[in-house]
């Protein structure tokens, strides 16, 4: 598998959201034992994102092979010409063939089009392939908090990209 084997797109369509959210669910239970509790947070934050969406300020990303998804990545805008960072989730068949760093760089050029002032995300520590990620870009940990949001104890941590 290589990275030109895949398509990314920017539309959603209709499917997307539920399975952007099953996903995130059935893989963080499966590789982080996140309980049902982390897949509705999911769900909220694409509600969320789909009922505040305006194409001149947000967007999606997300591959495809063969007509099945194989990651996503969204951008958020946040009050204060800000942008969040969010559902950044890459499928295990499709890891280490550079879509991480594809979904990145499309992110990074989106956010500096557009004239955002500043970008974060949430994450917990157990990330630490996507963690190392968003410090190659520049992330930096600003925050964190014991949290058992996800079903079990672990440290939510927030990353700000320092200008």
């Amino acid at each position: 598998m290589q990275l030109s084997d895949l398509t990314i797109r920017t539309e959603l369509k209709p499917g997307d959201l539920g399975y952007i959210t099953y996903r995130h669910g059935a893989l963080y239970s499966n590789e982080c034992q996140y309980g049902i509790e982390f897949e509705s947070y999911v769900a909220q934050g694409l509600h969320e994102f789909f009922s505040q969406y305006d194409p001149n300020k947000d967007r999606s990303w997300l591959a495809e092979h063969e007509g099945r998804l194989a990651g996503s990545l969204l951008l958020m805008h946040r009050p204060g010409n800000v942008a969040q960072l969010r559902f950044f989730l890459i499928e295990p068949e499709f890891r280490g063939i550079g879509l991480g760093k594809k979904f990145m760089d499309l992110f990074m050029d989106f956010y500096k089009e557009k004239g955002y002032t500043s970008t974060f995300l949430w994450t917990t520590h157990e990330q630490e392939a996507a963690i190392a990620l968003y410090k190659r870009y520049g992330f930096e940990l600003t925050e964190e908090k014991p949290s058992t949001a996800f079903g079990k104890p672990l440290t939510e941590q927030r990353f700000d990209l320092v200008s």
